[in-house]
């Protein structure tokens, strides 16, 4: 019996190491696999109970194979703004295909972060496998759950048209001439009336008075269209006093009701200071403070403004959403003064953007994909979830350098990027092999000796007993 357990002991020798040999392969061929995590082959001893003081019965050896999955690799540089690698624990969430995802659609889990733009724009990493994220609504809000691998959707980087942002605030930085002479037409100024209004100016017709000074704002609309703002400025025979009109260029851009008209959006006057600051409380421009110096533009599809009520809308040739414009004439970095120097516009800065194409994505070290315009607008689209689980080690490989849940990994977690336990990522970086080549050699070595010693266990074991069959000889 003990020369059978000795056979059968070195045929256990010979799987085992074989199990072994395996898993060494299968390091050294992945040894430059992103974020490939090694294996190996654990050996215990079988015991069985015949293992006595008198008379020893082998057991041999049993290979168990084990991963070192949550072992984290060496994060390289690259090029690519859409290589991502992670810094901690987390892995991305993948599937086999990008559109028509059901919830019996496997979702598989990998740390192979080499993803690309397929011909429809989804990312996908070497192995074919599409990235999830959860999508970012036209507010920038995140519709997340951590529990629901069916709210995650297909990130796709390319189907993003242009886009503009409308123009709300407008700082002017400029300065009135305070020893200005006061026009002759000062003293018949109306701006209820074209003929004796600044926004009805022509001098080819003669019509309306010529300002003493005028200055305009750039403004992009809904739809990224250029428009223009100007401000135009009458000296009043009243000292630190100026009459101030704002009107649309062309006049045909707005819609106006009574008393405007020639394109106004709003008439009054502008006062200074005794120190030539502009002085908000006592001019009648815009509304006094605490309200907002604002203009009102309504939707071209609105209702006509309603004659008397000095509102306007957009024209409705333009097409174009309901719009505020904030004008700030006493910013802290100078706003409308009036010192006797030069009248002069030192600045008119704007927010707002004519409308622009995708020229680039980048993906930051929270998540978020963004998308950037030629004119300067950035746009979140999506955020990368990462899975985390009780314990790494337990997920079980599947093909494509991705693993799936076991009952030894437990229950996915998904989270953002940076919270709860997840890791950060790294843009422009993947994650390395794991495998050492020195110490998989020289495994190989041992393991060649260990399984030529298990096969020689075999022949002797065969010798020993064909010398038994011979004793009857």
């Amino acid at each position: 019996m003990s020369i059978n357990s000795a056979m059968l002991a070195g045929v256990s020798g010979l799987t085992a190491n074989s199990s072994a040999l395996a898993a060494i392969s299968d390091n050294i061929a992945n040894v430059n696999t992103v974020g490939y995590k090694r294996a190996q082959v654990d050996f215990s001893t079988i015991v069985t109970s015949q293992s006595l003081k008198a008379s020893y019965s082998a057991g041999g050896v049993l290979g168990t194979a084990r991963q070192f999955v949550s072992q984290q690799g060496l994060l390289q540089r690259t090029t690519s703004n859409t290589d991502l690698g992670v810094q901690g624990k987390g892995f991305f969430v993948v599937t086999e295909k990008p559109e028509n995802l059901t919830s019996t659609d496997a979702r598989l889990f990998t740390r192979a972060g080499s993803f690309t733009k397929d011909d429809l724009g989804y990312l996908r990493n070497a192995s074919g496998l599409y990235l999830q994220g959860w999508p970012i609504d036209d507010q920038g809000n995140v519709i997340s759950d951590p529990s629901d691998l069916t709210r995650l959707q297909t990130i796709n980087v390319t189907s993003i048209g242009g886009a503009a942002d409308p123009t709300t605030r407008a700082t002017i930085n400029a300065n009135l001439k305070s020893s200005q002479a006061v026009s002759a037409d000062a003293a018949t100024y109306n701006p209820t009336v074209a003929a004796t209004s600044m926004a009805a100016y022509d001098p080819a017709n003669g019509t309306g008075v010529k300002p003493d000074f005028e200055l305009q704002i750039p403004v992009s609309d809904s739809k990224g269209g250029k428009r223009t703002v100007a401000v135009s400025f009458l000296k009043s025979p009243n000292a630190n006093e100026w009459y101030a009109e704002i009107r649309a260029i062309p006049a045909s851009d707005v819609v106006t009701a009574t008393p405007l008209q020639s394109g106004q959006l709003a008439t009054g006057i502008v006062r200074f200071t005794a120190d030539g600051r502009y002085d908000a409380a006592n001019s009648t421009l815009f509304p006094a403070p605490p309200a907002a110096p604002e203009l009102q533009f309504g939707a071209s599809a609105g209702a006509v403004p309603v004659p008397g009520s000095g509102t306007f809308n957009w024209d409705p040739s333009l097409g174009v959403a309901a719009q505020t414009l904030r004008i700030d004439l006493d910013s802290a970095a100078g706003g409308l003064t009036q010192f006797d120097s030069q009248s002069v516009v030192q600045a008119v800065l704007t927010n707002g953007t004519t409308f622009g194409n995708l020229t680039n994505i980048e993906i930051d070290d929270e998540g978020f994909v963004t998308a950037i315009f030629d004119n300067g607008v950035t746009r979140k689209i999506a955020q990368v979830a990462l899975a985390t689980f009780p314990n790494d080690d337990g997920l079980i490989r599947v093909s494509g350098n991705a693993y799936r849940v076991s009952q030894e990994s437990g229950t996915y977690n998904l989270k953002p990027p940076g919270q709860g336990g997840a890791g950060l990522l790294s843009p422009s970086t993947l994650e390395a092999s794991t495998v050492d080549l020195s110490s998989e050699f020289t495994g190989l070595i041992t393991t060649q000796r260990a399984y030529s010693a298990s096969s020689k266990i075999i022949t002797t074991a065969d010798q020993m007993l064909e010398e038994l069959l011979m004793i009857k000889r």
